[in-house]
């Protein structure tokens, strides 16, 4: 019997399920705040916003294109930014998207030079016709 109850309580711990009933906290007596909306990401608030003045529409990814050809240009470009270990955090991060061989990058950099180079390993990327660079350098690195 010892042994039957010695597996049972291994099998909880295994399984993260606790086996006390009294260890479990009512909903309603929880002393930590319940949020109902998830917070943003880092730099969600930037993708959300509109396009700069001057430009008809700001792709998000969710306008990316589902042909081989744009999913194929974007891997490319995103495999050339992930190997540059000289890139920031952010500038690894940045979001590539691809529709009909115009590639828009968003998202915030370290520097110019950041921005730049990562406009250059999307013009240097085959089948790509136009490249819009929406990337914002970071006033405060």
């Amino acid at each position: 019997m010892r042994n039957i109850a010695f597996f049972l309580l291994v099998g909880c711990l295994a399984l993260g399920i606790s086996c006390s009933r009294d260890t479990e906290t009512p909903q309603s007596s929880r002393t930590e705040p319940v949020s109902s909306t998830p917070t943003d990401a880092d730099n969600t608030a930037r993708n959300d916003q509109k396009a700069p003045e001057g430009l008809a529409s700001a792709d998000t990814a969710l306008d990316q294109g589902e042909t081989e050809e744009d999913i194929r240009i974007t891997s490319s470009i995103r495999k050339s930014v992930v190997s540059d270990k000289s890139l920031s955090t952010n500038a690894h991060n940045i979001k590539i998207i691809t529709a009909a061989g115009k590639v828009t990058l968003r998202g915030p950099v370290k520097s110019e030079h950041e921005k730049s180079k990562l406009e250059g390993y999307a013009k240097l990327t085959r089948g790509v016709d136009r490249v819009d660079n929406m990337l914002e350098v970071e006033q405060n690195p």
